[in-house]
């Protein structure tokens, strides 16, 4: 692999204009076709095969009078002025002005006032209005949502506490804000820092944002194909925009050494494609790996999800091979390590000559403390991963600010927190015997009596008469334990009725609760595929048993102690206002199954930029000990930089108001920071001192069987090294022949 990328990277320099103008075209093409199409996202989160989808197929069937997809409705939750009620005469008036100027707008189909609807609660302040639409939820125009916006000003003017609820979405869902610019921003400065250099610092983050344009289109385009999730759009952005800084600084990183070493910039280029770029192909194609590997649960979403975050890593790749080295070619020494900038270079210390430095002689002479201390602080914060509850946002989870949280607070005022967790059971009695409405009676009666129940609706039959739909407030709200058994409890309930008759439990809350459980499920399994395939991999690339078992040890110990501190802020609402959460919430349920993914992904990233240097300086010396001061010193600054880098951009998504993208940068953000920095740049070389030269043993039977996929570029070393011995060699040979 090593040889075919040294001639990629040669010739993408030899043709830079070529290739530069090239992939701008592919990116105008793909823009064009993106915008054309437009974008045709897909919320639907059902997981086929679990009861309450069953049951979900059942209600459809039986109970939808069309096929024709729901309406969008939007439900104005108001609450009276304070000594007032909704039925109070100036109260009555400003409700009706509001609602006669949302029925001006041509796509509403109806509307319903609280008391039209007889919603009101108990001493009657609370109540909601409902406008239906003429088009599904998501086509319903931005106009028409400016006209609910524009109208509720009359009620709130008048002292009536008017927000939104229903299916129509007012918070959207934002991409590109200024919390992600921020991210980039610190990455900028890590960049400037790491190069010395403004101008070399804005290589990666221009070639990162190519990279990740072409995957964000591509991605739009393929929503009008597949049934693509919103917010699989923000972690394909979080992990291509930061993978493609860090491929790009990975090869222009080695592209300054090699001109250090005197070799021409085109030269330079291609054996930093060669070598730098086969760790980055080989890295990315492990990250492409971990994210596919969702489909191992077997859920749609989670598996799309996968599939169009490894799209934009897949671009971050393509980029980092064939763009990178042509604009390397194209600016040259302009961004080479002679080019420093004075004032950067105030900030950076002085070029260390010697064979380590501080951090590697600080390690390998304390091994056993590091090992030790390393271990002791990720172990402790892994402890609250071992109660950790997952569940799916709702708009109880969303910041106060939106007026879907208030719409939600309001409701849970007036009606309970169970208002927000109702269950739709379906009795079927095709195997019941005696009297249907008889036997009907007996299992209501029997769902009343189950604890947690607020109030059970009377059942309401199909057109033939044998399945009823029986509706269940609980107690309790949807992310509530007391909510998950009581579902478990109808289910119960019908495997032990006398009547023969069948219940199945759906709704939002039951579905939720079903993903939540398969999701869990899933996740010992995806687990243990990863980790199989990491140290398979990583003994064929490293071609020992210890440095791989090592690895994925480090793995476990960062992914518990990720997985334990978002148990400790988001579930048990330690520190959430310091990480801006704006309440503790259960876990987002298919969070676990993505940090493995891509922390494992990521985490390879770092073991096979660190330790590749190592071993490419132990088959030279043999000595362990000098192999792992070489790497620290040499590799370590990249991967503390790529930490960084990853840790900033992360960050940037964590400060995102939406509670999808907010957890799962919060997430990423101190999973790298437990695994790039504590893992693989503290326990990794302390374990590796301790283990001294057996680190590399691998058994000769097993030597012989494997492949050399040759990730560190030894066959192009070798090869650079005879051609400049060979041309030394003729020069001394033309000079003794012309004296």
């Amino acid at each position: 692999m090593a040889k075919y990328l040294y001639k990629l990277g040669k010739w993408a320099a030899n043709h830079k204009k070529r290739v530069i103008f090239g992939t701008i075209g592919i990116l105008i093409i793909i823009a064009v076709t993106a915008l054309s199409l437009g974008p045709s996202f897909s919320d639907e989160m059902s997981i086929p095969g679990t009861e309450s989808a069953k049951a979900g197929e059942v209600l459809n069937k039986e109970f939808s009078s069309s096929d024709e997809p729901a309406p969008g409705t939007v439900n104005l939750v108001m609450k009276a002025p304070k000594n007032k009620t909704l039925e109070s005469e100036e109260v009555v008036e400003a409700i009706n002005q509001t609602l006669n100027e949302i029925k001006k707008d041509k796509s509403v189909v109806s509307v319903a006032t609280p008391m039209e609807l007889g919603n009101l609660n108990e001493n009657k302040e609370i109540g909601f209005a409902t406008v239906t639409y003429d088009v599904p939820a998501n086509k319903v125009t931005e106009k028409s949502k400016d006209i609910i916006l524009d109208s509720i000003e009359k009620t709130r003017d008048e002292g009536v506490q008017t927000e939104l609820a229903g299916s129509v979405a007012f918070s959207e869902l934002e991409i590109g804000g200024i919390s992600e610019v921020i991210g980039v921003v610190v990455a900028f400065i890590i960049l400037a820092l790491t190069f010395t250099s403004f101008l070399a610092a804005g290589m990666p983050i221009i070639t990162a944002v190519v990279g990740l344009g072409m995957g964000i289109l591509v991605i739009l385009i393929g929503t009008n194909y597949f049934d693509i999730p919103t917010f699989a759009l923000s972690l394909a952005a979080m992990l291509g925009l930061a993978v493609g800084i860090d491929y790009t600084l990975f090869i222009m990183s080695r592209f300054r050494q090699e001109l250090l070493k005197g070799h021409s910039v085109n030269e330079a280029i291609a054996i930093a494609t060669g070598t730098a770029g086969s760790a980055v192909v080989f890295a990315g194609i492990t990250v492409i790996v971990a994210l596919l590997g969702l489909g191992v649960a077997k859920i749609p979403f989670l598996t799309m999800m996968g599939i169009s975050a490894a799209v934009c890593v897949l671009f971050a790749i393509i980029v980092a091979v064939t763009f990178v080295p042509a604009i390397l070619a194209i600016f040259g020494h302009k961004i080479g390590p002679a080019k420093k900038n004075r004032f950067m270079g105030r900030f950076t210390s002085k070029k260390n000559t010697n064979e380590s430095n501080k951090w590697g002689n600080f390690v390998t002479k304390r091994p056993w403390t590091v090992t030790i201390l390393g271990v002791l602080l990720l172990v402790v914060i892994s402890v609250p991963f071992f109660h950790m509850q997952l569940g799916l946002p709702d708009n109880g989870t969303k910041s106060d600010e939106t007026t879907e949280r208030r719409a939600y607070d309001l409701l849970s005022e007036a009606y309970g927190p169970g208002y927000h967790s109702s269950l739709v059971v379906l009795a079927n009695t095709d195997n019941s015997e005696g009297d249907i409405q008889q036997n009907i009676s007996k299992v209501t009666g029997e769902l009343e009596k189950l604890e947690n129940v607020k109030s059970v609706g009377p059942p309401i039959p199909n057109k033939s008469g044998d399945v009823f739909m029986i509706s269940i407030t609980p107690e309790t709200g949807p992310n509530d334990l007391e909510t998950n058994e009581l579902v478990h409890s109808i289910r119960n309930l019908s495997d032990n009725n006398n009547e023969d008759i069948e219940l199945l439990v759906t709704g939002s809350t039951a579905v939720n609760i079903d993903i939540s459980e398969k999701l869990n499920d899933a996740m010992p399994l995806f687990a243990s595929l990863i980790v199989g395939f990491a140290f398979v991999l990583l003994v064929i690339v490293f071609r020992s048993i210890l440095v791989p078992l090592k690895a994925v040890l480090g793995f476990l110990l960062s992914l518990g102690a990720t997985l334990g501190f978002v148990v400790f802020v988001i579930q048990d609402g330690n520190l959430i206002n310091l990480f801006g959460f704006p309440t503790a919430s259960p876990v987002l349920a298919f969070l676990p199954v993505i940090v493995i993914g891509i922390l494992f992904g990521l985490a390879m990233d770092y073991e096979v930029f660190l330790v590749s240097r190592m071993r490419e300086e132990f088959t030279h010396s043999k000595d362990a000990k000098k192999a792992i001061l070489a790497g620290l010193k040499d590799s370590g600054g990249v991967v503390t930089a790529a930490g960084l880098i990853m840790v900033a951009v992360f960050a940037g998504f964590m400060l995102a108001p939406d509670p999808i993208i907010k957890s799962m940068g919060f997430a990423l953000t101190f999973g790298i920071l437990f695994d790039a920095f504590v893992v693989r740049m503290a326990i990794v070389p302390a374990v590796m001192t301790l283990m001294g030269k057996a680190a590399w043993y691998l058994p000769e039977w097993l030597n012989k069987i494997l492949p050399n996929i040759d990730v560190e570029g030894t066959s192009i070393q070798t090869e650079v090294k005879k051609r400049k011995t060979n041309h030394n060699e003729k020069m001394k040979f033309v000079e003794k022949t012309q004296k």
